[in-house]
């Protein structure tokens, strides 16, 4: 199953800038924004809204620490499958780590969900393994293929213990936010998650090309997307700097039988090209959302605070 039904998510409850996470990302701001965790917390409602509207299962809950400034953006420290696994990633940051629910399964047995069992691969960060969860990872569930650009926060040696634990081939690359080869100066810096630079679909791969360097690497994506069946929707290096990468199909019921959406912000959606949103619209309605503050403070957009859920119901 390569589309989810469901999402999990967390409340912005303590929601700020964290000068820990933005020596990583780019994307974070620093700016005085009055009354910046009501706002948040407005644009995380209208979030839920859009979800309900279209019949998306959700499952709210608070975080863990009341006060984690990025508690907003769940699917990086842990994730769901099929099989009723509930997967605890390694986390660079200490501000992050506070994020992690140790008894992330018994919670979501608690909102009526059938969490079998806890694989926990957060003793990593104690090697300097990083890999966190959905936004390090973007997967190709029904090819068990693993798409990840290396980073200070996705590390190869992790990614490829992932692959091997879960039978997933790794398809490794480089990407940087200006797309030129990483030189150790401000020019190069790598793009801090791979699901800002793409996002795979049931049908669709939406993918910025331009900000992989290295032509080895950004044509072995491409065929590795093809070969998976995928249409290869390209966006630029100022589509990706404004979250177009950082979609997510899912399946909504507002009738009867599922229907497919797409989830991105308003942010992304006014960056679209004609032809691409011609592209994307056979593929799923588009639900564009407005989450400016979190966009800009967080340095992440939607599909961070949609953490998937491939858990039945208990």
């Amino acid at each position: 199953m390569q589309v989810a039904d469901s999402v999990i998510l967390v409340r912005p409850t303590g929601f700020g800038f964290d000068p820990e996470t933005a020596e990583s990302n780019t994307f974070q701001q620093q700016g005085f924004i009055p009354e910046v965790r009501t706002k948040a917390a407005e644009e995380f409602d209208g979030l839920l809204h859009v979800l309900r509207e279209v019949g998306i299962g959700i499952t709210i809950l608070d975080p863990k620490d009341r006060l984690a400034p990025n508690a907003v953006f769940p699917n990086n420290w842990f994730s769901t499958d099929a099989e009723g696994r509930v997967v605890l990633y390694p986390m660079r940051n200490g501000s992050r780590r506070v994020e992690r629910d140790a008894d992330m399964a018994l919670t979501l047995r608690r909102e009526g969900l059938d969490a079998k069992d806890t694989v926990d691969l957060s003793g990593w960060e104690h090697r300097g393994m990083y890999l966190e969860g959905t936004g390090s990872l973007v997967l190709d569930r029904i090819h068990k293929k693993a798409f990840a650009c290396l980073s200070e926060r996705t590390t190869e040696d992790a990614l490829n213990n992932w692959c091997e634990r879960f039978a997933y081939t790794p398809i490794a690359f480089t990407a940087t936010v200006d797309g030129r080869i990483p030189d150790g100066s401000t020019r190069g810096v790598p793009v801090y998650h791979t699901n800002v630079v793409m996002s795979i679909g049931e049908g669709f791969a939406v993918v910025c090309l331009d900000a992989m360097p290295f032509p080895a690497e950004r044509q072995e994506v491409m065929e590795e997307l093809k070969k998976s069946g995928k249409e290869v929707i390209p966006i630029g290096i100022e589509q990706m700097q404004h979250f177009l990468g950082n979609m997510l199909q899912l399946h909504g019921r507002k009738y009867k039988e599922p229907e497919p959406y797409i989830l991105l912000s308003e942010t992304a959606f006014l960056q679209l090209r004609p032809e691409q949103r011609i592209a994307l619209q056979a593929q799923g309605q588009l639900l564009p959302v407005a989450i400016p503050t979190i966009e800009l403070v967080g340095g992440g957009s939607v599909r961070c605070m949609l953490a998937e859920n491939f858990l039945s119901r208990r």
